[in-house]
């Protein structure tokens, strides 16, 4: 609880808040158009650009392992948090940039990288730490923070495909993306503004490195192995062949972490263990649909959607096709409270479904959810189905986002034992990262070539990918079905108190804080 002479935890809560959601304003303004702005302006194919966003997608998702770490022991988490965040403003004005060099994209996107890695396992670690022993209103607290997370990334999906729009019709198409990019950079600045303003609320938060003096030594290395990293991200970028080792040998260093934990784990621990690698597992195979958003999903809107909303024939607006995208966010917003309904009311009634059933009802939906996308193709008019087909696929595959890759920190948090905790974290969201990358391999089935301008081909070709990955969806939901026996009995055999906890939040699945 805070004392007289601290500042509020609401005060304290609200700063965190405040630069978290214009971090997100950045990075999501920027995602929502590299894949289109590597195809349109650097001259990629859709099959590279897709690769390199599910490079960098890979990297973004692994970096955090090792900046949770440098904020804990090394630096502090509130001058880590704020490093990552200056960093970040720092490769969003690369893009700003007039330049349309391939490598000066490479760049920026490895200074990015570099900059999410330090901003956000320090900033989630933050919010804990200001509600630490305030067990009731933790959760409260991070439902109301992953809120901002959609609240920014709601705002930048839909501003810079506008930005970029309406600067292109005045100077000029080059002008447009890198001003649409310029808006995220200046979102950060706006953020790091408001937080100079307010730090002070946050002066008694933080790990013990927060209270000590600035140590240069350790800063001069952590910046330097920060520059390495980015020149190394960059490297991995433009080598295809590079990229898919990288992959493979983290690939093997997961399995093996795992077999290791497993095999030198006390008895009452190993159930958990398992249960937490065959949920990491169907994770994995989650998140290559989840890389479909601002792969094949952001494509097929260019080519194949009607970006007309209409409703009994009356016109309301158009969209921009990566507009599209933030229909995940808006869906994440409607459905998170009444999921946490949900679970709160059937757990009061001790009927709250376990984490390995919520997998399966997720998988479900979001097969669902790419057979709506394949069955707009039925009422196709000119090989451009309706917008309002891929609001109700977003939903659906929304809804599955939820139940199975926003239950994933919970899984961590109930199954692998406390002293394994963040080392545990490191190496899922390491996994969550080969996904990605493996995401971006399975968009490529859709591939259209460049002799293709016909809507009804790119159609069909689009479809078929959306068709086998809804059986793909239905084998994951058969296999979670057919284990959950064997779930509920590692659940049952395993002594960690974390399985009698309440019903957790649902949150963003991009979204992760080290222990």
């Amino acid at each position: 609880m805070a004392t007289q002479n601290t500042p509020s935890q609401t005060r304290s809560f609200t700063t965190v808040f405040l630069i978290e959601m214009w971090e997100r304003f950045g990075f999501y303004g920027m995602q929502v158009l590299m894949v289109t702005f590597m195809m349109k302006k650097l001259g990629f194919m859709d099959t590279k650009a897709n690769l390199v966003w599910g490079a960098a997608a890979a990297l973004i998702y692994a970096t955090p392992a090792i900046g949770g770490w440098v904020g804990d022991k090394l630096l502090g988490t509130r001058r880590t948090m704020l490093m990552g965040a200056i960093i970040l403003a720092m490769g969003y004005g690369l893009l700003w940039m007039p330049s349309d060099s391939a490598y000066a994209t490479y760049f920026a996107l490895g200074v990015i990288v570099v900059g999410n890695g330090f901003f956000k396992p320090n900033a989630g670690n933050l919010v804990r730490k200001i509600y630490e022993g305030d067990e009731t209103r933790i959760d409260s607290a991070f439902t109301i923070y992953y809120m901002a997370v959609n609240i920014g990334s709601m705002i930048s999906m839909t501003a810079t495909p506008w930005i970029r729009n309406y600067i292109a019709g005045i100077y000029g198409d080059s002008a447009g993306w890198h001003t649409a990019f310029g808006a995220c950079s200046i979102g950060l600045i706006a953020g790091l503004i408001n937080y100079s303003f307010m730090s002070r609320t946050l002066s008694h938060i933080g790990s013990p490195a927060d209270r000590s003096p600035v140590n240069f030594k350790k800063l001069a290395a952590v910046l330097l192995a920060g520059a390495a990293t980015v020149f190394a991200a960059a490297f991995i970028l433009q080598n295809e062949t590079v990229a898919k080792w990288c992959v493979y040998i983290a690939g093997a260093l997961i399995l093996g972490i795992f077999v290791y934990l497993i095999a030198g784990s006390q008895r009452s621990e190993r159930a958990g263990l398992i249960a937490a690698l065959v949920l990491t597992v169907q994770t994995i195979f989650f998140f290559i649909f989840y890389a479909q958003m601002a792969t094949s999903l952001n494509l097929f809107a260019q080519r194949n959607v009607n970006l007309s909303f209409n409703v009994f024939g009356f016109h309301l607006f158009d969209w921009i096709p990566e507009q599209y995208q933030n229909l995940n966010a808006i869906w994440i917003v409607v459905l998170s409270p009444v999921l946490v309904f949900i679970y709160n009311s059937l757990g009061r009634v001790g009927k709250d479904p376990g984490i390995a059933t919520k997998f399966a009802w997720g998988f479900g939906a979001v097969a669902l959810g790419f057979f709506m996308y394949g069955f707009g193709a039925t009422w196709a008019v000119n090989g451009q189905v309706s917008s309002w087909i891929m609001v109700w696929g977003y939903g659906l595959y929304s809804l599955g986002e939820l139940l199975v890759s926003g239950l994933g920190l919970a899984m961590i948090a109930r199954y692998v034992p406390e002293r394994m905790g963040g080392f545990m974290m490191g190496a899922y969201f390491v996994a969550v990262g080969i996904s990605q990358y493996l995401g971006s391999v399975v968009a490529n089935i859709a591939h259209i070539p460049d002799n293709i301008t016909d809507p009804l081909q790119s159609l069909a070709i689009y479809t078929h990918l959306f068709n086998v990955l809804g059986f793909v969806g239905i084998g994951c939901t058969a296999i979670a079905v057919v284990i959950l026996p064997l779930m509920n009995r590692l659940s049952a055999s395993h002594s960690d108190p974390a399985t009698n906890h309440d019903p957790l939040p649902a949150v963003r699945s991009e979204e992760f804080n080290t222990p």
